[in-house]
């Protein structure tokens, strides 16, 4: 073999190898400060789909075919934390959920959407006749945003969940969107899809909404740390 391909061979290597300690070091890192990453990039470990539909992995992402149905985190309820979670919508505008403070584990889609919350994703709720308390990073249908940041597919978004007590913190993209405590008043429900009004639990189940083949929404991170870290 010519020497510069050995050269070359043994360049590529070494460079491999430097990626894959830098690829550790940032793992530990995150490891470190607390998180804990409930979706792998490479299956559905952990979770459960309830209703029409399924999810699928590929390429390091979750996404999903048909609706509308819920994909849900089995293994414990979630409360006193942050969940951080990081998604790009398929088309400009995609329509789809994450679903926090179930208080019982689904056994269908409904149960979820009547009796949780759903944090929306939804940049454009008027196309489908429906106004600003059924945004991005809102409690659907019950919380008016402080700020619209939510990025256009197939920009990636970063939406941060605080989940402390009763109160419900919403950032997406580092802006303020929902910040709401089991009490405040909210409007009376203008569809009959929308959730019921009353107290929800401060630990609850959560999940991933695939509302339809149209409104396709890519997941890359689900992440969770407790809210006051030791």
């Amino acid at each position: 073999m010519p020497a510069f391909l050995l050269c070359s061979s043994s360049f590529l290597l070494k460079k491999d190898k430097a990626v894959k300690r830098v690829h550790t070091v940032i793992k530990q890192a995150f490891v470190d400060s607390g998180w804990r990453q409930l979706f792998n990039g490479k299956d559905l470990e952990g979770w459960k789909q309830v209703g029409p539909g399924m999810r699928y992995v590929e390429n390091g992402l979750t996404a999903s075919h048909g609706g509308m149905g819920l994909c849900y985190w089995t293994r414990e309820k979630f409360g006193d934390c942050v969940i951080r979670v990081v998604y790009k919508m398929q088309k400009f505008n995609s329509n789809s959920g994450f679903f926090i403070r179930i208080p019982i584990e689904p056994r269908e889609a409904w149960m979820p959407v009547f009796y949780g919350y759903e944090v929306q994703i939804d940049n454009h709720p008027e196309t489908s006749g429906e106004d600003e308390y059924h945004i991005t990073g809102g409690l659907y249908s019950l919380t008016k945003p402080h700020s619209k940041p939510g990025r256009p597919g197939p920009e990636w978004n970063v939406m941060e969940i605080t989940l402390d007590g009763p109160r419900t913190i919403v950032y997406v993209n580092g802006e303020l969107v929902t910040d709401f405590t089991e009490g405040d008043p909210v409007p009376e429900r203008k569809f009959d899809y929308e959730p019921f009004r009353g107290l929800r639990p401060n630990y609850g189940y959560i999940g991933l909404q695939n509302h339809g083949d149209d409104d396709v929404v890519f997941f890359k991170e689900v992440a969770v740390r407790p809210l006051h870290l030791k």
